[in-house]
């Protein structure tokens, strides 16, 4: 699996991509315009370095680049899932879930719900 790190702003455009791609440059600049305020040269950098970094690749349009994610989904959230654990929790995630709790930041729902995911792995390893 390969380590790629994103900024919170590549993010945005990663998302975009996993929701449907490809697009063009312009595509995403006018998606993004309204929450970001992004010029067509901001999001030029950022394609290009998400490029160098392996997140995204482009393949040439009839008169546009059309660019492509390269990372999955589930590939990146498992890193940054990985590195906040580590960077926060010294990757423990006994420690994150007890804050949570003692944070009252886990609702009954989330509880629920990771009771369920718990009880899931647990007969998966059985």
């Amino acid at each position: 699996m390969k380590k790629v790190n994103l900024s919170d702003a590549e993010w945005m455009i990663m998302n975009l991509l996993w929701g449907q791609a490809p697009r063009t440059m312009m595509q995403i600049t006018n998606t993004l315009k309204a929450e970001t305020g992004w010029t067509k040269h901001t999001v030029m950098s950022f394609l290009k370095r998400m490029e160098e970094k392996g997140a995204l690749h482009y393949e040439e349009g009839e008169k546009a680049k059309l660019y492509y994610p390269d990372l999955e989904r589930e590939e990146a959230v498992l890193q940054e899932t990985e590195d906040f654990l580590d960077r926060v929790f010294q990757g423990k995630m006994g420690m994150m879930l007890n804050t949570m709790v003692q944070q009252r930041a886990l609702s009954k729902e989330d509880m629920e719900e990771l009771h369920k995911i718990l009880e899931q792995a647990e007969e998966r390893d059985v």
